[in-house]
């Protein structure tokens, strides 16, 4: 228990300090700003409460908007990819359902359901966020088209992230057994 709470801590410290001190600073043509410190919502265990993956959700918008100076757009986004979480999880369950303390990761879920899984909860946060930054329709277009290209952006950042720095299962077996 203890190294789940370390391990979710150290991705949390680890996630923001990624965000603000280089994903922030990287603005191609004013489209382009990945936001993977939502992969700390992404990555919490299946078990965590609804109440505690609200609150951490917050928690970690309010930390992106203090160093980003974006006043709860992020903390708006990332509430919402919270709320949404447990009924996209539901919705792409596998057959037969989740096993107790099963990791949510590309090698344990397999590429398929992740994809999916990443995909449309960055598409989410992405269309809340920007749409939020945006706060008019007249722009309707421009700002999905710039939700959809950082969301692939982030997609691709976050899978190779997982392949570069993700435990690898067999690995982990080997160790252990």
């Amino acid at each position: 228990m203890i190294i789940k709470i370390l391990r979710n801590v150290f991705r949390f410290l680890f996630l923001v300090a990624i965000q603000v001190l280089v994903l922030n600073h990287i603005q191609w043509s004013g489209y382009f700003n990945p936001y993977v410190y939502i992969l700390f919502i992404l990555m919490l265990p299946i078990e965590t409460p609804r109440w505690l993956l609200l609150v951490l959700a917050l928690l970690i918008g309010l930390t992106i908007d203090m160093f980003g100076n974006t006043s709860g757009m992020h903390a708006a986004a990332s509430v919402f990819v919270a709320f949404a979480r447990p009924g996209i999880l539901r919705l792409i369950a596998p057959r037969d359902g989740y096993e107790v303390e099963t990791s949510l990761t590309p090698q344990v879920m397999g590429f398929k359901w992740f994809i999916t899984y990443i995909s449309i909860l960055v598409m989410l946060h992405h269309l809340v966020y920007f749409y939020v930054e945006v706060f008019r329709f007249s722009e309707f277009f421009i700002t999905l088209l710039k939700a959809i290209l950082n969301s692939a952006i982030t997609v691709i950042i976050i899978l190779l992230g997982q392949y570069l720095f993700g435990r690898s299962t067999k690995r982990h077996e080997r160790l252990i057994g």
